[in-house]
């Protein structure tokens, strides 16, 4: 097993085959399910796995402590990928007892029936294990109610949850320093906009307590041991969290034989000609909205555009507006463009949208298109184009 620092040592695992994370989001590179393991005078787990790989965190466990009990599971997050294994862990070891708060056990009987040998610890206290001390930080909603982290304060090891973790199974190595982290970056984009992102104010109400504690480790529960990169992923959280971003455009659009996609070509082409590089298109009925939503966190300016279907908006097109209004995103600037046939409603749908739940900055004229493109919806398009990018490069 690898050994992270002094007797810590990480038994997570690697999950390949699963397609979607929660059901809902893409794992191209797959994910991990970190747990890990402090071998002291007392035995104690920190956090488990998802149920089906239950049978090799076990395994990884007796490799490093063969047939010694584990004394105690700290359970920092009670999300099925990282308690799933309680029962069957309670089973092998009868005796441990779980360490949680008090919603922690409410959630676990629920899912697990389980209620005996808790120890329930509030926010700020602590636990000798021999020459490790754990300190128990209270994190509500990041991003369930009953979140905490645990903190080594002998070793300055921060055991995060899926605070600081991102999609993509580990490749051998699991500590930064010993992998190329290149993949991890926007994957970490992508987790924390489409998992964490509606919970900005707590996050930043969780890296104020941790304000000032030095750490050497951030092992979360998802992704790579952070060690090298620790500035960079805490800066990242607090960046996203306050819901800052750099200068940018994400053009989204539906379209279906074509015409209002020669729209979004004709606005990505003018602001390009206004000098902004940063410009990505989406299809919202081809691209899956967690990579759309990604770099709407990460750029300011946003333009979205889709046809009039069923005297309503294109139904990906509202889809994504939902997501993005869920999300609670701030500080963007928003212009949109749509097309109908024989009666318009697209547009006049999105305005409702950004007037009602949204409320960005409108920037530029909508642009409305009858049928195809004319001169004139063109000249409209790049007019809009050229004022989002002047607007987002501070030109105006």
């Amino acid at each position: 097993m690898i050994e992270i620092s002094n007797k810590v040592y990480y038994v997570g695992v690697n999950d390949r085959n699963k397609n979607l994370f929660e059901g809902l989001w893409p794992l191209p590179n797959g994910v991990s399910y970190n747990s890990y393991l402090i071998d002291d005078d007392l035995v104690c787990l920190v956090d488990t796995v998802e149920v089906d790989f239950f049978t090799q965190c076990l395994e990884n466990i007796r490799e490093v402590i063969g047939d010694r009990p584990i004394d105690y599971i700290v359970i920092n997050h009670m999300e099925p990928d990282h308690s799933g294994s309680l029962a069957l862990m309670k089973k092998y070891y009868p005796n441990v007892k779980i360490i949680g708060n008090k919603k922690t056990f409410g959630m676990m009987e629920g899912f697990y029936g389980i209620a005996d040998n808790q120890l329930e610890v509030k926010n700020g206290d602590s636990l000798e294990l021999g020459h490790h001390t754990l300190n128990f930080v209270f994190t509500p909603m990041v991003h369930w109610p009953e979140t905490m982290v645990t903190l080594d304060v002998v070793n300055n090891i921060l055991f995060s949850g899926d605070a600081f973790g991102c999609f993509g199974a580990l490749n051998g190595g699991v500590i930064d320093s010993e992998i190329n982290c290149d993949t991890f970056w926007l994957e970490m984009v992508r987790y924390y906009s489409n998992i964490v992102g509606k919970y900005g104010v707590p996050v930043q109400n969780a890296l104020k307590k941790l304000a000032g504690v030095k750490i050497n480790y951030i092992c979360a529960t998802h992704g790579p041991v952070w060690h090298d990169y620790i500035d960079k992923v805490v800066g990242m959280y607090d960046q996203m969290s306050k819901y800052e971003t750099e200068p940018g455009l994400v053009i989204c659009y539906g379209t279906m034989y074509g015409n209002t996609e020669r729209m979004a070509e004709v606005i990505a082409r003018a602001a390009s000609q206004e000098g902004l590089k940063n410009i990505v298109i989406y299809n919202v009925s081809k691209t899956h909205h967690s990579y759309i939503l990604r770099d709407i966190f990460r750029y300011n300016g946003l333009i979205v555009g889709a046809p009039t279907y069923n005297t309503g908006l294109y139904h990906e097109m509202d889809v994504l507006l939902s997501e993005i209004a869920g999300k609670d995103i701030k500080n963007h600037l928003l212009g949109w463009f749509g097309s109908y046939s024989w009666a318009s409603k697209a547009v006049e749908k999105i305005k409702e949208w950004n007037d009602t739940r949204l409320h960005f900055e409108a920037v530029g004229e909508p642009v409305e298109m009858k049928q195809a493109l004319s001169a004139e919806s063109k000249a409209a398009c790049e007019a809009l184009g050229r004022a989002m990018a002047k607007r987002i490069l501070n030109k105006e």
